[in-house]
């Protein structure tokens, strides 16, 4: 009896290793070979992400992001949100829901997204609220309140900024494109001491790619 339940785990542990080993970087491989799952300007990337639940266990963020740059190895990304209405302010990680991350999975193209410039998410009134300001400049709101977050297209694919202000912000949600790529992982860049060094021990994994 002891013997077939060694043998049974045994082979749980073959295949499980299989599977991460062997499997799924073939499987994710092929999917960035394909037109609708490869990464790209303007890809949404979903991923379950562990966190604090404000206590002493986790649970799992869900998060939906749109490539906004790529510029040589990095990537920036842009968390796909829904603006607040006035007077019913939200207070999150700008992480979804299990259910409305599985209905976008399905159904994020036939949804209405704005894109909308940083500096004007901080006019008149509350951040992150719909507002008279942002339905006149952005009229597609009217049909949806999701967004992500942009900036200008001149401040794309230029050098690192030398001042260090500048610098901490423009490194802000900045991934490697080398690891999404080859891993299906997003490891974030960082500073240390004003130089960018990637952050494996902080990197998520991605649970799909879209275009």
């Amino acid at each position: 009896m002891k013997k077939i339940i060694l043998i049974t785990l045994a082979l749980i542990v073959i295949f499980y290793a299989f599977k991460q080993l062997v499997y799924k970087p073939y499987m994710w491989k092929k999917a960035m070979n394909s037109p609708e799952q490869k990464l790209q300007l303007g890809s949404f990337i979903f991923s379950k992400q562990r966190g604090s639940n404000g206590s002493q266990s986790y649970q799992t963020n869900y998060f939906i992001f749109k490539v906004t740059e790529i510029n040589e190895d990095y990537v920036r990304l842009s968390v796909i949100r829904q603006l607040s209405e006035k007077d019913k302010l939200k207070s999150s990680n700008f992480s979804t829901t299990k259910e409305s991350y599985k209905d976008l999975k399905k159904n994020i193209k036939n949804i209405t997204i704005t894109r909308i410039l940083k500096e004007d998410l901080y006019k008149e009134g509350a951040s992150y609220t719909l507002n008279d300001y942002l339905l006149d400049k952005y009229p597609s709101l009217k049909k949806s309140r999701y967004y992500y977050e942009d900036i200008p297209v001149n401040k794309k694919n230029i050098p690192l900024p030398t001042d260090p202000y500048e610098l901490q912000d423009y490194f802000n949600l900045l991934y490697s494109r080398e690891k999404i790529i080859a891993k299906g992982k997003l490891v974030p860049w960082r500073l240390d001491n004003n130089i960018p060094v990637l952050s494996p021990r902080l990197s998520e994994e991605i649970d799909l790619i879209l275009n």
